[in-house]
C-alpha cells in the first residue's frame, strides 16, 4: 500500500486527468445503454412462460392481447369502425372485440349475455389488443390521440410505456432532492464547507464510470437504472469520509501534506477494504438469482463498489493534494453538539435493550415471511392518466386478464371438449377458439387464412381466455393452475400458457426459490469476511445477528400494518440492507476491540459509542435519505418498495448497532475472549 500511495502522490496530476478523461468517456457511453422495462425478459430460459412465449412468437404473428381500450357512447356500427381505426395504428395487433366472439348481425339478445357484456354494455365498447414490444411509448401516444380524454386505455404495455416516460424525470427529481440533502449532512458533520464536494466528486466519478461501463453489457433493467447509482453513492461515501478524516488527523501531526496523505492511505486502507469487501461479497450473492433482475443489479453494484474503492484510494488522494488549500481556507466550527455522554446512557440501558430486541426477534422473523406479496409492477397512482383510466375501465367492465393457451393442432374433438371445460371454469368470462368462434364442422383449409391465422399455426391451436381476475393474486394463480390442469387432461404434452398473469406466476415461483439460496450466500460470504477481519468465531455471529434482526423487523412491518409488499423488493432489500449496513457494526466493533485492549468492557463500550456514534449516524442518515427519496419520487412499485425498505432499514440498523450490539458485546465479553484468536483484551487487576 505504501508503494501504491507513493506512486499516486508522485503522479497526482496524471491520476486526476486520467480519471477525468475516463469520466467524460463514460458519460457519453451511458447514453448508449438501453433500459429494459419488461420483467418477463429476466425469467430463466426454462421457465414455462418463457418457453411458451418463444413458441407463440415463432408460430403466430401477434402477441397476447393484454391491453384494453374503452370507448363510450358508441353504437355497434360505430364500435366496428373504431376497431378498424385501432387496428390501423402501426404497432397494434390482435384487436379483439364482440364481433370475434358472437355474430353481431343477429340480435344481441340471442347471444350469451355474459359474453356480450365482456365486450359491450351501456353503449360502451371495450377492445383487447397487443402492442409491439419496444414501441410501447409511441403506440400508446397514438392511441391516446385517437381516443381523446373522455375514453380510457390500460394494460401491461401501457404500464411499460408509463414507466419509460416517467423513469428519466423521476431519476432527475430524485437526484435534485438527494444531492443537496447529502451536502447538508456532510457539511454539518465536517469542519469544512468545501470538503463534502471532494467526497461527492470522488464517488460521483465512480458512479458515472460504472454507468458508462454498462456499455459492454448492452442494457440494464429498470431496477438497476433507478437504484444502482444512488445506492452506490450512499454505500461508498463512507470510504471517502474514512480517508479524508484520516488525512485531516495526520496533518495535525505531520507538516508535509504528501506525507500526511501517504500515512492516511496506509492507515485507512484496511478499514476501507474490510468495509468494501463485506458490501462487495454481499452484493455478489444477488448475481446468483435465477430471476435475472437480481443478477443484473448485483453485477452493477459489485462493479460500482469496486470502482468506488479504486476511486477513493487512487483518485481522491490525488484530487485532495491538488486542492487541499481550499479545505484549509473554508474551515468552520463544528455545527453539531458533542455526543460524548451517549456511551454512558447506552451502557445503563443495555439489559433493557437486549431483552426488548430479544422479544422482537421471533415475532419479526415469523411475520416477515407471512406478508401478502405482489410480484408485478402493479398499478399506477390514480393521479396519473394511466391510473385514472384503470379505475374508469374497472368501474364499467371490472377486472380482465387474458390468458393464451397453446395446444397441439389437429384433433378437433379434443379441442371442442377442452373449450367446453374452460368455459365452465369460474372466473373465465369468454373463450375464443376456432371451434366455437368459426365452427368445428368447417375445415380451416377451406377458409381465408385471414380468418384462421389467429387461431391456427402450422403446429398449434391458439385459445384465448378472458378472465375476471386480477393479473396476480390467489384467485389468478389458482385459475392458471386449473387451466393448465384442464389442458393436461386432454393433451399429454406440448401445452403452453402465455399471459401477464402466467408470467407473474413464474416470477413468484422463481423468486421464492431464489430467496433461500441468495440469503444463505449473503450471510455465508459476509460471515467469512467478518471471520477473517476479526479472527473470531463469536464476533461474526453477534454482528450478523444485529443486522439480520434489523432486516427481519424492517420486513415484518408490512405484515403488522396489513400492507402488501412487492416480493422482488423484499428479496433485494434483504440482501442490500445486510450488505450496506453491516459496515456500521464493523466500524463500532473494530473501535471497541482496540479500546478493549486498554480498558475494561464498560469503559470500552462507553468510549466506542462516544467516538463512533456520530460517524455511524452520518452514514445511516445518508443511506436512509437515499431510500426515502427513492420511495417518494418513484411511481414504480418495485423501486418505491426498495426505497421505503432501505430508508427504514438504515434507521433500524443504526438503532440496533447503537443499542443492541453494545449490549451483546458487554454480555458476551467472556465468550468473545475465548473465541477470538489473540484477543489481548485488558484484564482487571
Amino acid at each position: 500500500m505504501i508503494n501504491i500511495a507513493a506512486r499516486v502522490i508522485k503522479h497526482k496530476k496524471s491520476v486526476a486527468i486520467t480519471f477525468m478523461i475516463l469520466t467524460i468517456i463514460s458519460t457519453f457511453a451511458l447514453f448508449t445503454v438501453s433500459v429494459n422495462y419488461d420483467m418477463k425478459d429476466y425469467l430463466p430460459k426454462d421457465a414455462g412462460s418463457t418457453i411458451a412465449l418463444d413458441i407463440m412468437e415463432q408460430e403466430f404473428e401477434g402477441g397476447v392481447p393484454s391491453n384494453r381500450v374503452m370507448v363510450k357512447d358508441v353504437t355497434l356500427q360505430e364500435a366496428l369502425t373504431f376497431k378498424k381505426q385501432l387496428s390501423a395504428i402501426d404497432g397494434v395487433s390482435d384487436v379483439t372485440w364482440l364481433d370475434d366472439a358472437v355474430d353481431i348481425k343477429s340480435p344481441l339478445e340471442m347471444a350469451e349475455p355474459k359474453t356480450v357484456e365482456t365486450y359491450y354494455k351501456n353503449d360502451t365498447a371495450i377492445y383487447l389488443f397487443s402492442i409491439r414490444p419496444g414501441d410501447e411509448v409511441q403506440v400508446t401516444q397514438a392511441i391516446y390521440d385517437l381516443i381523446g380524454e373522455e375514453n380510457a386505455l390500460a394494460g401491461e404495455s401501457v404500464n411499460t410505456a408509463t414507466q419509460q416516460t416517467m423513469a428519466g424525470k423521476e431519476s432527475m427529481f430524485a437526484a435534485m432532492l438527494l444531492v443537496p440533502i447529502i451536502i447538508i449532512i456532510l457539511v454539518v458533520s465536517t469542519t469544512s464547507w468545501i470538503e463534502p464536494l471532494f467526497f461527492l466528486t470522488a464517488i460521483g466519478i465512480s458512479v458515472l464510470i460504472n454507468m458508462g461501463t454498462n456499455f459492454f453489457l448492452g442494457e440494464v433493467s429498470f431496477v438497476t437504472q433507478s437504484v444502482a447509482p444512488i445506492l452506490q453513492l450512499a454505500v461508498s461515501l463512507d470510504y471517502a469520509i474514512f480517508l479524508l478524516h484520516s488525512f485531516s488527523d495526520y496533518r495535525k501531526k505531520v507538516a508535509d501534506p504528501d506525507e500526511a496523505m501517504e500515512l492516511a492511505m496506509k492507515k485507512s486502507f484496511s478499514a476501507i477494504a474490510a468495509s468494501a469487501a463485506t458490501t462487495f461479497f454481499g452484493f455478489i450473492a444477488l448475481s446468483f438469482m435465477e430471476f435475472e433482475i437480481g443478477s443484473d443489479l448485483g453485477i452493477n453494484l459489485v462493479k460500482g463498489i469496486l470502482l468506488s474503492f479504486i476511486s477513493v484510494m487512487v483518485f481522491l488522494p490525488a484530487l485532495t493534494l491538488l486542492f487541499y488549500k481550499w479545505i484549509d481556507k473554508t474551515q468552520h466550527k463544528p455545527l453539531l453538539p458533542s455526543f460524548k455522554k451517549m456511551g454512558n446512557g447506552v451502557v445503563k440501558v443495555r439489559l433493557v435493550s437486549f431483552i426488548f430486541v430479544l422479544l422482537l426477534i421471533v415475532p419479526a422473523f415469523l411475520a416477515q415471511s407471512k406478508t401478502d406479496f405482489t410480484y408485478g409492477i402493479g398499478e399506477q397512482p390514480e393521479t396519473t392518466r394511466t391510473g385514472a383510466d384503470i379505475v374508469k375501465i374497472k368501474e364499467e367492465f371490472g377486472e380482465s386478464t387474458p390468458i393464451v393457451l397453446l395446444v397441439p393442432k389437429g384433433d378437433v374433438v379434443k379441442e371442442e371438449e377442452l373449450v367446453h371445460d374452460l368455459e365452465e371454469l369460474k372466473h373465465v368470462t369468454s373463450v375464443l377458439a376456432y371451434v366455437n368462434t368459426v365452427s368445428a364442422a368447417i375445415p380451416p383449409e377451406y377458409l381465408d387464412p385471414a380468418i384462421t391465422e389467429q387461431f391456427y399455426s402450422e403446429n398449434y391451436s391458439r385459445i384465448i381466455l378472458q378472465t375476471e381476475t386480477k393479473n396476480e393474486g390467489k384467485e389468478a394463480f389458482q385459475l392458471i393452475e386449473k387451466v393448465q390442469q384442464a389442458a393436461d387432461e386432454h393433451y399429454e404434452e406440448d401445452v403452453y400458457l402465455v399471459g401477464e398473469s402466467v408470467t407473474l406466476y413464474d416470477i413468484k415461483t422463481t423468486v421464492e426459490k431464489d430467496n433461500k439460496l441468495v440469503n444463505l450466500l449473503t450471510i455465508g460470504t459476509v460471515a467469512l469476511v467478518l471471520f477473517v477481519t476479526f479472527r473470531s468465531i463469536s464476533i461474526p455471529v453477534i454482528l450478523l445477528l444485529t443486522i439480520q434482526t434489523s432486516v427481519w423487523i424492517n420486513l415484518s412491518v408490512p405484515y403488522f400494518t396489513d400492507s402488501p409488499l412487492q416480493y422482488v423488493g423484499y428479496l433485494l432489500i434483504s440482501i442490500i440492507q445486510l450488505a450496506a449496513t453491516i459496515d456500521y457494526a464493523i466500524l463500532l466493533t473494530d473501535a471497541y476491540r482496540d479500546y478493549r485492549k486498554e480498558m475494561n468492557v464498560f469503559q470500552a463500550v462507553r468510549k466506542t459509542i462516544d467516538d463512533k456514534i456520530f460517524s455511524i449516524g452520518v452514514s445511516a442518515s445518508i443511506l436512509s435519505s437515499v431510500g426515502f427519496i427513492l420511495w417518494i419520487t418513484s411511481t414504480n412499485p418495485i423501486v418505491a418498495s426498495i426505497g421505503l425498505l432501505l430508508g427504514r432499514g438504515a434507521l433500524l440498523a443504526f438503532i440496533l448497532v447503537v443499542f443492541f450490539l453494545p449490549a451483546m458485546l458487554v454480555l458476551f465479553d467472556k465468550l468473545i475472549i475465548k473465541t477470538t484468536w489473540k484477543a489481548n483484551f485488558h484484564k482487571e487487576q
